[in-house]
């Protein structure tokens, strides 16, 4: 929302008068003077006028987990234990997850309640690459590196998944890069390919890694260049 609506809207006043309020340097944006009336405020953000406070900031959580096996990717659900069950913080019933795991699968998980950072991470616009360790049942075909590589069509759904880098690392074992998150996309790829996927560990997210002193069910907040790193 831009500032002057948050001003007109907490003195019910009409943005000509909120526009003459910011101009003349009355309102503080964290702390800070602000005189631009088109400036993006988020819940995030304290906004004062004069020594009045219009806008109390919300606080902020990124998260990251270190999923393991058997928990659901939800905020609640009413057979399984959650991620959101993991979460030691009075903050966790604001928390949504910015792109799931299968139940049985493992690894790095964010979650977070900025919806607007969470969405620039999943909107496949934005392309951010998710790193799997994949296990399978059958040994894997040296084509399907070029298949991976190609994008194959997924129906009902009629759509082509983006190129995906494929590398073997044994007969039965290999690194997945994607950047788009399709339902069951990995499974499915290597559906087609007469592997049977029996194990899938999220390694990162963009530039961010599973941290390895981040034990399975661990978590914590994620630093600055973390948050950086994953975009």
């Amino acid at each position: 929302m831009k500032l002057d609506r948050v001003i007109a809207r907490h003195r019910s006043l009409g943005r000509s008068e909120a526009h003459r309020l910011i101009a003349a340097g009355r309102v503080r944006l964290e702390g800070v003077v602000c005189t631009s009336n088109q400036e993006e405020v988020d819940r995030f953000m304290k906004v004062e006028l004069e020594e009045e406070i219009v806008q109390q900031a919300e606080r902020a959580l990124y998260l990251i987990l270190n999923k393991p096996p058997g928990v659901v990717s939800a905020t609640r659900d009413e057979e399984h234990r959650t991620v959101i069950d993991l979460i030691d913080d009075p903050g966790r019933h604001t928390l949504h997850i910015a792109g799931r795991l299968d139940r049985w699968s493992t690894g790095l998980l964010l979650l977070t309640n900025d919806g607007r950072w969470s969405k620039g991470l999943m909107d496949a616009a934005s392309k951010v690459t998710k790193t799997y360790l994949v296990e399978v049942n059958a040994d894997i075909p040296t084509e399907a590196v070029e298949l991976f590589a190609r994008g194959m069509e997924f129906l009902p759904e009629n759509i082509v998944t983006l190129p995906a880098q494929l590398t073997l690392l044994g007969p039965r074992k290999a690194r997945v890069v994607l950047h788009e998150g399709r339902h069951h996309q990995i499974k499915r790829m290597f559906g087609r390919v007469g592997c049977l996927v029996t194990a899938l560990h999220r390694e990162a997210v963009g530039g961010l890694s599973l941290p390895p002193d981040l034990a399975p069910g661990q978590w914590r907040k994620l630093m600055a260049e973390e948050k950086q790193l994953v975009r």
